[in-house]
């Protein structure tokens, strides 16, 4: 496995780790409104790192890979949609003041759409980035 595709992968792991303490601890102490911060902090430095390294790569070896075209012409709009509910759940709940009953609802969607994200790209994006550096 390159290195690449492992540390995305670790970075994966990281970001779920610490949204489930926040889950643990509830959204309505200072100790939660830090690690949110943190974890938007690693998403935003995750899809930097995606967008500088892995999707040029698999941009390139698409002109000549149509499967590679079809998969990431398809992934690409879920994908984004995924991003914008993350960014906009990490913008909405760092500044705090919400109720739980509303911080529960939107954490388990962004749980969800977060793991849904996770799937797509490790079982598919990070798949097809491994094969073309074998």
């Amino acid at each position: 496995m390159p290195r690449l595709v492992e540390d995305l992968k670790k970075e994966h792991s990281l970001i779920i780790g610490i949204l489930d303490e926040v889950r643990r601890i509830g959204i309505g102490s200072e100790e939660a409104k830090d690690k949110l911060l943190s974890a938007k902090r690693g998403f935003l430095e995750h899809l930097k790192k995606e967008d500088d390294k892995l999707y040029p790569a698999l941009k390139k070896a698409a002109e000549t890979d149509e499967k590679l075209k079809r998969e990431l012409t398809v992934l690409k709009e879920d994908l984004q949609e995924i991003s914008k509910f993350v960014l906009g759940f990490f913008e909405k709940y760092s500044k705090g003041a919400v109720s739980g009953l509303d911080f529960a609802r939107d954490f388990g969607q962004l749980f969800a759409k977060l793991g849904s994200r996770i799937k797509k790209e490790e079982n598919i994006l990070y798949n097809a980035y491994d094969r073309m550096t074998q």
